[in-house]
């Protein structure tokens, strides 16, 4: 008599996996309703948790946006600053450079006077031109970086009011985290950790389809009930025949639009 072939295939872990390619693998699973039920409440779980997170908003972002603001333009001021001291430096230096071509002037005119003959006093004119002319050139540099230094001052005292201003608003914002931070910090700390313990009496195919499947989804719901004939995820309408095997609860059913798995609407009532 011939043996008869086992053809019971093993389903082999997959990376990435969603609940369409669990379904046959969990199919003839006789403890799957409480399976279904755990997934739910842990999908159920975790949603509280996102509705945490969307109470805080966009608040963690404006605060980085605005820590990155204050920040940058603490560097603008710092680097007008830094401008206008190089200013004062320089002026510093050209009238310094004008009492020296003042003593020169003084010096070769009193030279010119007791010259001998044209040649000397010819070179001598053009000395006392030159250091006239560098006079006349470091007092046009002086007065443009005068001019300079001005506006710089003027945009410092622009730029310090607008960043006392931005840090007024940062530390508004960040208390206003803060407090909502500090509201539902118990409460966040209470649902992480049901969640993590839902998780680890999940299988891991299953929990690992779930976070997949949850990550993919714009409003993160990986686990939804049948909601008015449709499927509570993508809101697609739901053949009768399989709203009955998704009532039953006896295997994993997927919508075949969204990849959500679905289950029964007598979950929501415990």
């Amino acid at each position: 008599m011939a043996t008869k072939k086992n053809n019971t295939v093993v389903p082999q872990v997959i990376e990435g996996e969603t609940f369409a390619s669990l379904q046959i693998a969990k199919n003839m699973d006789t403890d799957m309703e409480a399976k279904l039920r755990l997934l739910y409440r842990l999908q159920k779980t975790d949603s509280q948790i996102d509705r945490i997170y969307m109470l805080r908003g966009e608040l963690p972002l404006e605060v980085q946006d605005l820590e990155d603001e204050v920040a940058g333009m603490e560097t603008r001021i710092a680097n007008t600053a830094k401008a206008i001291e190089e200013g004062e430096q320089f002026i510093a230096q050209k009238k310094q450079d004008m009492v020296s071509s003042k003593a020169l002037i003084e010096k070769y005119e009193a030279q010119r006077n007791n010259v001998k003959n044209n040649r000397e006093y010819d070179s001598l004119s053009k000395e006392i031109e030159y250091q006239d002319l560098e006079v006349q050139l470091a007092e046009k540099k002086i007065n443009d970086t005068l001019k300079s230094n001005a506006i710089k001052r003027e945009q410092l005292a622009e730029y310090q009011e607008e960043v006392d201003g931005r840090k007024v608003d940062l530390e508004n914002k960040k208390k206003e985290l803060e407090s909502i931070v500090e509201e539902t910090r118990k409460e966040e700390e209470q649902l992480l950790k049901e969640s993590e313990e839902i998780q680890s009496k999940i299988d891991p195919r299953l929990l690992n389809a779930y976070k997949k499947v949850r990550s993919n989804a714009r409003n993160k719901l990986a686990v939804v009930t049948v909601k008015r004939d449709a499927c509570g995820g993508c809101f697609n309408k739901i053949p009768p025949q399989k709203q009955l095997d998704i009532a039953a609860s006896k295997k994993i059913i997927v919508c075949e639009y969204c990849g959500r798995i679905l289950v029964s609407p007598e979950f929501d009532n415990e």
